[in-house]
């Protein structure tokens, strides 16, 4: 008999397209029918529980996937589906991921109907984010601006947009393109405007290691320029310790055989910005994160994160 995958997601609407994608692939690989092959288990994180209150505040990115983990290292499910922006940049022992689906527009998107970008909003306005990255880099560019906090998926945020709690906000383009959405956005953010965050737009699919079946299956998968962009990324994350804690941007880009990573960090407030830039083999994607990590971090000094 075929194997039958359990798969593991949050439940959010996007986390279920991401994960009906997956699979949807495992049954093309598999050459069977996706009811056949595959059965969708939604479960609840405290990220998703609590939505009062900033990530940073409450545990980092950790809480999108701990009890997610627990239930793939325990075998109630077999595989679990992650937009890899939201992963510790460790995982726990037995987990590994290497398997990576095409990565999506990894840009930012600003939402406003009161503006056409960031550069025209009124002075003053309001700008509603709980992403400490996307805060950081608005005070940086536009200190006049006010920065109020906007958790919630990504119906919330946009009803809390219309309801005029804020002038405008930001979600990423991957998600809203996933969703069919890409009509409510005012305007796609350049990379120089706004610097992603590490590994936005990537879903990755997480597996024990010992699961040599999955690990034969998913390779189907795996889409290996993706697999490199993500890895230079968060080699870069995993030299400074990132977490929701940290405003920490970067962007992988390959053209050819040669990767260009722009990397960012910053002070929450801000007003103290660190740039580094790597370009190189694609094939050295990891050691182009750790080299402009270290940069970075002996640029910075060692109580710049001190406070976040």
């Amino acid at each position: 008999m075929q194997r039958r995958y359990r798969i593991g997601t949050r439940g959010s609407k996007l986390a279920l397209i991401q994960a009906n994608e997956v699979a949807r692939r495992i049954a093309l690989a598999s050459h069977a029918p996706v009811e056949d092959v595959t059965e969708i288990v939604v479960i609840s994180t405290a990220g998703d529980r609590v939505q009062d209150r900033a990530l940073s505040e409450i545990g980092g990115k950790g809480l999108f996937t701990q009890e997610i983990e627990e239930q793939l290292a325990d075998a109630r499910i077999d595989v679990a589906v992650h937009s890899m922006k939201d992963m510790p940049t460790v995982l726990p022992e037995g987990l590994v991921i290497d398997c990576f689906l095409e990565r999506a527009d990894p840009r930012d998107a600003f939402l406003s109907p009161k503006a056409s970008s960031l550069a025209t909003l009124p002075e003053g306005a309001t700008v509603g984010t709980s992403s400490l990255r996307r805060a950081a880099q608005v005070k940086a560019r536009r200190p006049d601006v006010t920065v109020v906090p906007f958790r919630g998926n990504v119906d919330t945020r946009l009803r809390k947009l219309e309801e005029g709690i804020a002038d405008a906000t930001f979600l990423a383009m991957a998600g809203l393109i996933r969703m069919d959405m890409a009509g409510r956005v005012t305007a796609p953010l350049s990379p120089d405007e706004m610097l992603p965050a590490v590994a936005q737009g990537a879903i990755g699919v997480e597996r024990r290691e010992a699961d040599d079946e999955a690990a034969h299956l998913l390779e189907k998968l795996n889409h290996t320029e993706t697999a490199l962009r993500v890895a230079a990324e968060r080699a870069f994350l995993a030299v400074l310790d990132g977490s929701c804690r940290t405003p920490i941007a970067a962007l992988a880009e390959i053209a050819g055989e040669r990767m260009r990573l722009r990397t960012m960090i910053l002070t929450p407030d801000g007003a103290e910005v660190h740039e580094t830039e790597r370009e190189g083999l694609a094939a050295d994607a990891v050691a182009l994160g750790i080299d402009a990590g270290e940069d970075l971090k002996g640029r910075a000094g060692p109580h710049f994160f001190d406070e976040v």
